[in-house]
């Protein structure tokens, strides 16, 4: 093998979503991960610290891409109008994914353990996005709710996404349930 790999970080995550969904997520090493790709296990390594991370990389990019869009939200914005435009950002992340999407989601809900990291990736966005809403001025509390209900829609949306048939964007999944969101708390 070269001492170069083009796209190796890519072939990693698709070779370990491939043999998470063959042989589940128990039963595959970060050996065989590697030799699927056609890469050393050395340079899985490289990339991932473990066989669990080549799952969940991607969050600190959509991390970063949501309170950035939060941050940059216009002044006049209330809390909810800042988190919605970093739902818009964060659903930019998944254009093109919504395949391998599914494939990831199905070996996370089958594995208690990656379920766990899942939720801790995403109470870690929820704190994220609480600071860049107190950034903003927003007072704790609403800041930490604001937070919240912005993964709830997050998560409801990527739910209704990967199941969807027709192909809808991912936005607008997050756009509709923040749309019903306001409904049921203007008591309509």
């Amino acid at each position: 093998m070269s001492r170069w790999e083009p796209n190796a970080r890519g072939r990693l995550v698709e070779a370990a979503l491939t043999l998470y969904s063959e042989r589940g997520f128990e039963q595959t090493t970060a050996a065989d991960i590697a030799r699927q790709a056609g890469l050393t296990e050395r340079t899985y390594f490289r990339h991932f610290k473990d066989k669990r991370e080549v799952l969940f990389w991607g969050a600190a990019q959509l991390e970063e891409l949501f309170v950035t869009a939060v941050t940059g939200a216009p002044d006049s914005a209330t809390p909810i109008e800042a988190i919605a435009v970093g739902l818009d950002a964060a659903a930019h992340l998944f254009e093109d994914r919504r395949e391998a999407s599914r494939q990831r989601q199905a070996v996370i809900v089958a594995n208690a353990e990656l379920r766990e990291r899942e939720l801790i990736k995403l109470a870690n966005l929820a704190a994220a996005v609480a600071g860049a809403l107190r950034d903003r001025g927003v007072p704790d509390t609403a800041a930490s709710l604001a937070a919240e209900i912005a993964i709830a829609v997050f998560k409801i949306g990527f739910e209704r996404w990967l199941d969807d048939h027709r192909q809808r964007e991912f936005r607008f999944f997050t756009r509709e349930s923040l749309a019903q969101l306001k409904t049921v708390t203007a008591g309509k």
